[in-house]
């Protein structure tokens, strides 16, 4: 009687390990793909990093075959998307130190924060006065063009819990200017190193880099072509930005608690600030790995590791969200994006001009 009452439960557990294993080994694959071409220079030369070609690679697959295995996989993309992304967000600390904030001084850390705080708050006031999109698709483009592009968006969207469409067309505007970025920074730099409009040394130029353009990899792409004082300030001067992720989360956190509390005044009980826990353990790695207290080897491992994790959430993303949800979003969001992007040059070589006069 218990076997046969068994049999079924067994039977079940089975099939949806299965269905886990299978969406899992899917989003590994072309984790792969992407990784791989991420490191070719093409790739390279136009800033198009692991983590973006692994969100066009779901986006692609998600609209042509997958329908198809959907039924097999599913259980393992949500597993991908929601558990691995937590887990690269805090592994991601790995690559952080807090020696790089004395690299590039108060200067440069007064300019991120400055800039950050500006585009993201320049963002909501589009989105909600100007273009009067939601809020999740504006906090989206809002975190993606001022703090770390397609990271930031992923790290804020459970936080947001903001539906799969709505994060692609946030990240697909970071991948659109970013692409843009990648070309117009170096321009501008020889322009100026022509015409002699600004004093600006490589350092300097890089701290503007790093403090404007949205995601690492186009950073390193721009830095690169510059020169190697330029690139590395931009590098440093990224990573700051990256920092600032973790605090940003929090604040976000405990404003939509307070905004939802504020909306549902009938009720007298006072909800709960969600502390987005990720984030906080995020900066405790971070924290742990400023003391150096791990082998270089082993951190660039956990580094790697964290790639794949957060390309496995980048392709679990792709897969599950729909061509014409995106097209459905219409050109106000790409509006908004380009705004951001117009300010985040301008105004952020402005914000760089004055800071680095004043100090």
């Amino acid at each position: 009687m218990s076997k046969s009452n068994s049999s079924p439960l067994v039977h079940n557990s089975n099939h949806l390990f299965l269905k886990l294993i299978s969406g899992i080994a899917l989003a590994g694959i072309l984790t792969a793909i992407s990784i791989y071409l991420g490191d070719k220079p093409w790739f390279i030369d136009v800033g198009l990093g692991a983590l973006t070609l692994a969100i066009l690679l779901g986006i692609i697959v998600g609209n042509t075959f997958y329908p198809v295995v959907s039924p097999y996989c599913d259980d393992g993309i949500k597993f991908a998307k929601h558990y691995f992304l937590r887990a690269g967000i805090i592994l991601y600390g790995f690559r952080l130190t807090f020696q790089q904030i004395t690299d590039v001084g108060m200067t440069g850390m007064l300019i991120d924060v400055l800039t950050l705080s500006s585009t993201f708050l320049l963002a909501f006031w589009l989105g909600k006065k100007v273009f009067k999109l939601d809020d999740e698709t504006t906090i989206l483009i809002g975190a993606g063009s001022s703090i770390c592009g397609a990271a930031a968006i992923m790290a804020a969207e459970p936080v947001v819990k903001a539906p799969a469409s709505k994060v692609a067309v946030a990240v697909s505007t970071v991948v659109i200017f970013g692409t843009i970025a990648i070309f117009i920074y170096p321009w501008l730099y020889q322009l100026n190193a022509h015409y002699g409009w600004f004093t600006l040394t490589d350092s300097n130029f890089g701290i503007y880099i790093g403090s404007t353009v949205h995601e690492v990899a186009q950073v390193v792409a721009i830095g690169h072509t510059i020169g190697p004082d330029a690139e590395n300030t931009a590098v440093i001067s990224k990573m700051i930005r990256v920092m600032m992720l973790a605090p940003f989360l929090i604040i976000l956190s405990a404003y939509l608690s307070r905004r939802s509390t504020i909306t549902k005044n009938q009720n007298t009980e006072k909800n709960k600030i969600t502390i987005p826990w990720f984030a906080v353990i995020f900066i405790l790695v971070a924290v742990f790995n400023s003391l150096s207290l791990l082998p270089e080897i082993l951190v660039k491992i956990i580094i790697t590791l964290d790639t794949i994790l957060l390309a496995m959430a980048m392709v679990a993303l792709g897969l599950t969200t729909h061509v014409s949800a995106i097209r459905q979003a219409g050109i106000k969001p790409l509006f908004m994006a380009l705004i951001l992007f117009f300010w985040l040059i301008v105004g952020g070589f402005i914000i760089n001009e004055l800071i680095q006069a004043m100090l």
